[in-house]
C-alpha cells in the first residue's frame, strides 16, 4: 500500500459503554498523542486557525467553502481513526458511534478526509454551508450539527516500526477535529456582535478518491484518543464571544478634542 491510498476498516469492535458517556470522559485534543488533525480550506489551500474558548476548540468556516479534515499518523503502528462531522459517520453515513468504520492510517501517513464517502473511488465534499442545508439536517439528525471528530484506535497485537524523525506540518497548506452540537447562539452576544445563520456541512460536488479495505481488530473497545473541534461562521464566533471583535484602530476612534493643534490664533481672513 502506498501512502497516498489509506484503508477503511469494516471490521466492527462492539464498544462496552455507550458512546456518549466517552464523550465527556475522555479529553479533546487539537493535536493528539497519535493522531494529528487540522481542518482545511480546500479553496484558499489555507489551515484553519484554532481558537480555545471554555475547554474547547473551534475553527471559524466560510460559507460556501470546501473544506477538508487532515490526519496524520505520528505513531509507530497502524490506527483506526473513525471520523464523523456533526454527529454523522463519514463512511457509513450512519448516526457516529465508536463501532463503526474509519480509515486506517500506517506510521506517518498523512491522509485528507474532504467529503462523504460514497464508494472506494468517490466522495462527496465537504462544503460549509447554512445549518438547515447540511447532510445532517438534510436526514433527520439537525442537533449536533457544528462539530467534527476524531475516535483513534491502536491495533491488538501490532507490529511497532521504528519511529523516524517527524517532519513539520507545511506552514500553510493542509488539518483538525466531535462532541454534543454547540448551543444555540442568542440573537445579541455579550459584546453586541450579531449573530447568523448557524453553519453546517453540506452534501457537496462528487469528486475522485480512492481507497481500499483491510481488516483492523481494535485493541480496546474504547478509543485511545478522541479529537474534537466545533465550528461555525466567523460572524457567529465573534457573537459568541469565541474570536474577539477586531478593534478600531486609533486614529479610527473619535477624539475628545479634534481640533487641537500646536499652533496660535491664526489671522483671520
Amino acid at each position: 500500500m502506498t501512502t497516498s491510498t489509506p484503508l477503511f476498516s469494516r471490521r466492527l469492535a462492539l464498544g462496552a459503554i455507550a458512546g456518549s458517556a466517552l464523550l465527556t470522559a475522555l479529553p479533546a485534543m487539537a493535536e493528539g498523542r497519535l493522531t494529528d488533525v487540522r481542518v482545511i480550506d480546500r479553496d484558499r489551500g489555507a489551515v484553519l486557525p484554532l481558537y480555545r474558548f471554555r475547554g474547547e476548540y473551534w475553527v471559524a468556516g466560510e460559507p460556501g467553502a470546501r473544506y477538508a479534515i487532515e490526519l496524520r499518523n505520528d505513531s509507530r503502528e497502524r490506527l483506526l481513526n473513525v471520523v464523523s462531522v456533526d454527529g454523522v459517520n463519514v463512511i457509513t453515513g450512519e448516526t457516529a458511534d465508536f463501532d463503526q468504520a474509519g480509515y486506517v492510517l500506517e506510521p506517518m501517513q498523512r491522509y485528507d478526509v474532504a467529503g462523504w464517502r460514497k464508494s472506494k473511488r468517490e466522495i462527496a465534499a465537504f462544503e460549509f454551508t447554512r445549518h438547515s442545508r447540511s447532510y445532517a439536517a438534510r436526514t433527520g439528525r439537525p442537533d449536533d450539527v457544528g462539530v467534527i471528530g476524531v475516535a483513534v484506535f491502536r491495533e491488538r497485537e501490532a507490529f511497532h516500526l521504528p519511529r523516524p524523525p517527524l517532519p513539520p506540518f507545511p506552514p500553510f497548506d493542509r488539518s483538525a477535529p466531535g462532541t454534543k452540537s454547540s448551543p444555540q447562539l442568542q440573537e445579541r452576544s455579550h459584546n453586541g456582535a450579531q449573530a447568523g445563520p448557524q453553519l453546517g456541512t453540506g452534501h457537496g460536488d462528487r469528486e475522485r478518491d480512492r481507497v481500499g479495505e483491510t481488516d483492523f481488530e481494535r485493541r480496546s473497545n474504547r478509543p485511545d484518543e478522541i479529537i474534537r473541534i466545533r465550528y461555525d461562521s466567523r460572524e457567529n464566533l465573534i457573537a459568541l464571544g469565541v474570536i474577539p471583535p477586531e478593534r478600531r484602530r486609533w486614529r479610527d476612534r473619535p477624539s475628545a478634542f479634534p481640533g487641537a493643534n500646536r499652533g496660535y490664533v491664526p489671522d483671520p481672513n
